[in-house]
């Protein structure tokens, strides 16, 4: 089986014009590197996939949570569409692992990369309304976006929620932790670990020092939301 089958089955929808899903998985740099013709890149389907998200994620959020006023739909809108919930999201299918990428951009961590793995998400989305239509884009991110809203809630507006309950619940300051920089400039990670005074409540890494104080400040909400 191609790797472009089993992606298919992965996601549960088949191409009927599989160069679709192809030109999704492709990152400008695979393009740039093969001298493919102008436009045969991701980021068109992209710019197409982020619409259409925005349409049916609206849509979803309108009819579910009834009683939210515009400003907090909005909020919640972009707690799900926001990149690294959608990184979040390509877990479940592995997308990073059948990416498109230049060896450059494949040697310095590309296919973990928030940005790369949240644009071909989008551009996955906009293959599939191109290819099946509005109906199949909509399947396609209900099963694999629009799941576990709460739980994304969490991920995204983790370290606002963190202090919050931090502030509430315990005696002694949270604060993080900077437990190693590794990396040239264009491609750093960072390890961090969240604590309440001395005790470690969760540890996150990430290529910014945001992203991985988010990851530790979810992880830490994981731990500590059943005892509260």
């Amino acid at each position: 089986m191609s790797k472009i089958e089993e992606l298919q089955e992965r996601i549960g929808y088949q191409f009927k014009e599989e160069g679709l899903l192809r030109q999704a998985l492709t990152h400008s740099s695979y393009a740039n590197e093969k001298h493919m013709k102008k436009l045969s890149d991701n980021e068109r389907l992209e710019f197409l996939g982020d619409a259409v998200l925005e349409i049916i994620s609206s849509e979803f959020l309108y009819q579910n949570y009834p009683k939210l006023p515009e400003g907090d739909l909005t909020k919640l809108r972009a707690s799900i569409v926001c990149e690294p919930t959608l990184a979040l999201c390509t877990r479940e299918v592995d997308l990073g692992e059948y990416l498109l990428l230049g060896k450059g951009e494949n040697l310095t961590g590309g296919r973990n990369r928030k940005s790369i793995l949240s644009d071909a998400m989008e551009a996955v989305i906009g293959a599939i309304y191109l290819d099946g239509g509005f109906e199949r884009a909509k399947t396609f991110i209900h099963r694999f976006i629009l799941t576990d809203i709460e739980h994304k809630k969490l991920f995204y507006d983790s370290k606002t929620i963190l202090q919050e309950v931090v502030q509430g619940n315990y005696e002694e300051p949270l604060h993080y932790e900077l437990l190693s920089e590794e990396g040239p400039d264009h491609d750093k990670k960072f390890k961090v670990e969240a604590r309440i005074g001395a005790q470690i409540i969760g540890t996150g890494s990430g290529h910014t020092k945001k992203a991985a104080e988010q990851e530790a400040a979810y992880q830490a909400l994981l731990l500590l939301k059943p005892e509260l």
